[in-house]
């Protein structure tokens, strides 16, 4: 290609790294996008470059070339799974008012979240937690983070609720932490096709949002 008149040399090749940037960024986020559906469904040990490779129509040494390692990808993966996770269910719920309003939202999302499923496999950290949870290393250390992160973000709803009087006092924590299990729980039930997890999961709910005393 000949450069432009007035355009340097220089500005042909960024011109051309860009273009492979970008089309290298695009790539990625396509083979990531299958990775998540992949990694739900039979957890994060199943990636691997070939599979991903044959799946997604392009060639293992390009896949490599993304992302060097196995447990490299493997970590891409979750974040992704995170970032769709937080846009799904936690960037609409934060439109809400603090406190139960927030709290009601995050639930909903939640179901939508599971109940689409967002991911083929439903529950991406459901899929995934139990296999690491004995298992020391990075992977595990993220899907840990990343659970409690969750985790943390109910109870900071329950906490606010509380002290703006729209509930009773509760231990904010340990109601997050089991509703937290019910909705992994409740993520297998709906896997394995129970049409009443989500009348539960809001009669659960309920029982945490006993409206304080005036």
């Amino acid at each position: 290609m000949t450069p432009a008149v007035g355009a340097t040399a220089s500005d042909a090749v960024g011109e051309i790294t860009d273009k492979r940037l970008l089309r290298g960024a695009r790539t990625r986020q396509a083979v990531l996008a299958h990775a998540v559906d992949m990694a739900s469904l039979d957890n994060l040990e199943a990636l691997s470059f070939g599979r991903l490779a044959a799946e997604v129509g392009l060639s293992k040494a390009g896949i490599q070339t993304l992302f060097r390692t196995k447990e490299a990808l493997q970590l891409a993966t979750i974040e992704h799974a995170r970032r769709m996770f937080i846009d799904f269910v936690i960037r609409p719920a934060n439109a809400k008012s603090r406190g139960v309003e927030r709290f009601r939202a995050l639930i909903e999302r939640w179901i939508a979240y599971a109940e689409q499923p967002l991911f083929e496999g439903g529950c991406f950290q459901a899929a995934n937690l139990a296999l690491y949870d004995s298992r020391p290393g990075v992977l595990r250390d993220k899907l840990a983070q990343y659970q409690q992160e969750w985790v943390d973000v109910l109870s900071a709803e329950l906490a606010c609720a509380v002290e703006r009087g729209e509930i009773a006092h509760l231990d904010t924590d340990l109601a997050a932490f089991q509703l937290d299990a019910v909705l992994r729980t409740a993520n297998t039930s709906m896997r394995l096709g129970d049409q009443t997890v989500e009348g539960k999961i809001h009669r659960v709910v309920e029982h945490f949002l006993v409206p304080a005393e005036k």
